[in-house]
């Protein structure tokens, strides 16, 4: 490597182990920054532009009945553009992608009139003002010439998808005379029959998910009672379920009865050396207060001085993941049943303002009934609506194109990883896949466009990987003003059952075969915990 040159980038994005060795050959003069300055140097900038976006376009009076949830999805989907003067930014007759609304500047509008050889000036806009609307509400090219005026032109652009999803349907650009037919302008609109109404997304998300909260919440709470008073001491292991750098995940068993629960087991110093803190209580908060059949229930938590640990219910049908690297992949209603029993879990997340960040075959287990719920939630984290957070984490293979960019993310980063989970399921392999993760990263940065689909994956579930994993986090299916209800209905889920999958009374797709409430045979073996962790007595999880 010469002068120029980078590298340590994968560290900058989050905390790993370094691939490689780096060594001066001559001496060398080396600029360096540290993950935490850079990812405050991003959330900083991200969230400056973002506020300045926000309000530029309250500011707007197109816009001023817009919701404030749709005015967030708006600034998100907005990017810049800048313009010499005397710069085409729109030419007549030209087909029309593009809504533009001026930040700094002015434009000349020119058109065609009857009569004359050269397009005429017809007005002038400025800061504001916006234009290109015509061709997109009609589905026709565009009507005029626009050009940048004196000193050039700055526009924030919006593309067909955010515009017809977020303001195509605002009754200023339906009613709007632009005097075309006074002037004999040669190109005359299409009449446009408008959607009525502009639905907004915090409203389709939340939906109407109470009754299966009550019905879970009455399953539950016995159990809750049943263990208030029980103690670490109480509890005897029967077998393990799973291992990791956090520690392990065992099937205990309460003394004189037969029920079995999982304990998860997370050792204390590798916490705070990973500095996950945060992300345990965390996980502890929003698993505790959970009620819903598809996520797994945390009933209690414990600690002594070398770990944390989290009573929660067992799900003895084994790992998603488990399962698929044994069949290598799976049929499409096998898949769809899988995808539709997450698509319910982030129902119920996602109207709570949480977002996931995690998800992965080995996130999804299948209870004695073969039901997929979802586990682990390290990750997850509440971000209300309207609102973005910068922590880089995920599974490489999962993570969002804004997630690697440090734009900031918000619930929109599920949609994506629901589209990344169909595919793999389908075909045993996700999408994006590399050695390591920086090129993993480069190839996601690519698109999905560029991914070859195998011939088993069908054209529905194509088109709904490919609108799901789309690079603009606002365009994503789900994400739009219909929510969740728009996966929903997409054609691969046509004829689905959902209401019978909400009260888990249709058939799995997947039974297994459990013979007791200590049959652990679904599970890998693992042998027994040699590796005794060093006390940590901090203090950290006084609370816990």
């Amino acid at each position: 490597m010469g002068p120029g040159k980078v590298f340590g980038e994968l560290a900058i994005l989050y905390n790993c182990t370094r691939t490689a060795t780096v060594t001066a050959v001559t001496d060398a003069k080396i600029w360096a920054i540290d993950r935490t300055v850079f990812q405050m140097i991003m959330m900083k900038t991200g969230m400056q532009r973002h506020e300045e976006y926000y309000n530029f376009l309250k500011s707007v009076p197109l816009l001023k009945d817009l919701s404030s949830d749709n005015l967030f999805k708006l600034a998100n989907s907005l990017e810049v553009d800048y313009f010499h003067e005397g710069e085409y930014i729109i030419v007549e007759g030209s087909r029309g992608d593009t809504f533009y609304i001026i930040c700094r500047g002015q434009v000349r509008v020119t058109q065609s009139v009857q009569g004359h050889k050269e397009p005429q000036e017809v007005r002038m806009l400025d800061k504001g003002d916006f234009f290109g609307e015509k061709a997109l509400l009609s589905e026709d090219v565009r009507t005029a010439n626009v050009l940048a005026d004196k000193g050039g032109c700055e526009c924030l652009v919006v593309d067909r998808t955010a515009f017809n999803e977020l303001i195509g349907n605002i009754s200023a650009l339906q009613n709007k005379n632009y005097g075309d037919k006074e002037r004999g302008a040669t190109r005359l609109m299409k009449t446009f029959d408008p959607l009525a109404g502009l639905l907004t997304w915090i409203t389709k998300i939340k939906g109407s998910s109470s009754e299966m909260d009550n019905t879970e919440i009455a399953r539950v709470k016995p159990i809750q009672e049943t263990l208030a008073g029980i103690h670490l001491e109480d509890l005897d292991i029967v077998a393990t379920l799973g291992i990791g750098g956090f520690g392990r995940v065992e099937l205990v068993q309460l003394a004189g009865d037969k029920r079995t629960f999982a304990l998860k087991c997370l050792k204390k110093h590798h916490i705070v050396e990973t500095r996950q803190q945060e992300h345990i209580f965390s996980e502890k908060k929003i698993m505790i207060e959970s009620s819903s059949p598809f996520i797994v229930k945390l009933f209690k938590t414990f600690r002594d001085k070398k770990y944390i640990y989290m009573l929660m219910e067992v799900c003895l049908g084994g790992e998603l993941w488990t399962i698929l690297r044994d069949k290598g992949n799976f049929d499409d209603r096998t898949t769809r049943f899988c995808t539709a029993c997450v698509v319910e879990a982030f129902h119920y997340l996602h109207s709570r303002g949480i977002v996931y960040r995690d998800l992965k075959p080995e996130n999804l287990l299948l209870d004695s009934k073969g039901y997929v719920k979802l586990v682990d939630f390290g990750f997850a984290k509440k971000i209300g609506f309207g609102r973005k957070t910068w922590t880089f984490c995920g599974t490489p293979e999962y993570v969002a194109p804004e997630i690697i960019l440090n734009k900031g993310h918000d619930l929109s980063c599920d949609y994506w990883s629901l589209g990344i989970l169909i595919f793999e399921l389908l075909t045993g392999n996700p999408p994006f896949t590399a050695n390591d993760p920086m090129k993993t990263y480069n190839i996601i940065l690519k698109g999905i466009d560029i991914v070859e689909f195998p011939k088993r994956i069908p054209r529905s579930a194509a088109n709904l990987i490919k609108r799901l994993c789309r690079d603009n986090p606002s365009e994503r299916i789900g994400y739009q003003k219909n929510g969740l209800s728009d996966i929903k209905k997409h054609k691969w889920f046509q004829g689905f059952d959902w209401e019978g999958l909400r009260k888990q009374e249709m058939p799995t797709p997947l039974p297994p075969k459990v013979l007791g409430p200590a049959d652990c045979s679904n599970f890998d073996s693992y042998p027994k915990d040699i590796d005794i962790p060093p006390d940590e007595t901090s203090g950290w999880d006084e609370h816990f």
